[in-house]
């Protein structure tokens, strides 16, 4: 992607951003919010909340007259503008959104972007991402990506943590579906987080605020990834499938994957040790 082109689809990200943010606000933590309106794209209940975060992304896109196509939990896969798709948004408007309709300061939007002028949109895979932002909404705190141009958090850059070896690390996990798999890690760790916002935990991979992250359910949808997982990788951590082999599933709604995300390449073997012999 070119550089002017890059700068155009940050400056959309940010307008994004801060706009679903202004949108949902209200919305927080309150009854209303929480209602079923329809079933997703994903196959999982939408809450009004979540409609009014995908509707504002899907109105500021066709503002910018370009044409491109959007894969979004709620809406699915939506084109925008007319011609070839220039690139293809991977967006969860809003990540977490029991926390938010709980009032639990741990909710955000990932927005990923992948060119698609030269590839058709159904050969894109997650290796095809080369811009990534992630935001929790609640703090304000904002993590973002360029292919090849490492990460960031508020500006800074993002730097993982130094640990060795996965004994007496802090990780976050989703343990459950997976207890037999978990058992031994939950044994071996110090500590274990689980926070409800999968993209922004991803992201404490990338500056140090856990040593891994892992979701070894194999129900692991590829949107609420896509953005971070790019994030984790520019910061210099290391992201794979529980088999250990590099995340490529295709970009789409119902794509699942599992993911073992670790701050450097020690840590993830020894995590990949521990559940390859369960």
């Amino acid at each position: 992607m070119k550089k002017e082109d890059i700068e155009f689809w940050r400056a959309v990200s940010y307008r994004i951003i801060t706009e679903v943010g202004e949108a949902i606000t209200p919305l927080v933590g309150k009854e209303k919010s929480g209602e079923t309106v329809k079933m997703g794209a994903d196959g999982t209940p939408t809450k009004m909340i979540d409609v009014v975060a995908e509707e504002k992304v899907i109105e500021i896109l066709k503002n910018t007259g370009r044409s491109m196509t959007l894969i979004s939990e709620e809406i699915g896969e939506y084109k925008i503008g007319k011609g070839t798709s220039e690139v293809v948004f991977v967006v969860d408007p809003l990540d977490g959104t029991i926390n938010a309709l709980k009032k639990i300061p741990f909710y955000g939007i990932s927005i990923a972007i992948a060119d698609s002028s030269s590839k058709s949109l159904n050969s894109l895979t997650l290796q095809d991402i080369e811009i990534g932002f992630v935001k929790n909404l609640a703090t304000g705190d904002i993590y973002e990506a360029v292919k090849g141009e490492g990460a960031s958090l508020n500006g800074e850059t993002a730097i993982p943590s130094s640990r060795e070896d996965v004994t007496g690390s802090l990780i976050g996990a989703y343990v459950r579906g997976a207890m037999t798999k978990m058992n031994e890690i939950c044994k071996t760790v110090r500590r274990i987080r689980l926070l409800g916002s999968v993209a922004t935990e991803l992201c404490y991979v990338a500056d140090g605020t856990y040593d891994a992250f892992l979701d070894i359910r194999g129900n692991l949808r590829v949107v609420d990834i896509a953005a971070a997982k790019l994030i984790v990788e520019e910061a210099g951590g290391t992201v794979t499938n529980e088999q250990g082999k590099r995340l490529d599933n295709k970009l789409g709604v119902t794509e699942r994957t599992s993911i073992i995300a670790a701050c450097n390449l020690n840590v993830h073997a020894d995590i990949i040790n521990i559940t390859e012999v369960l």
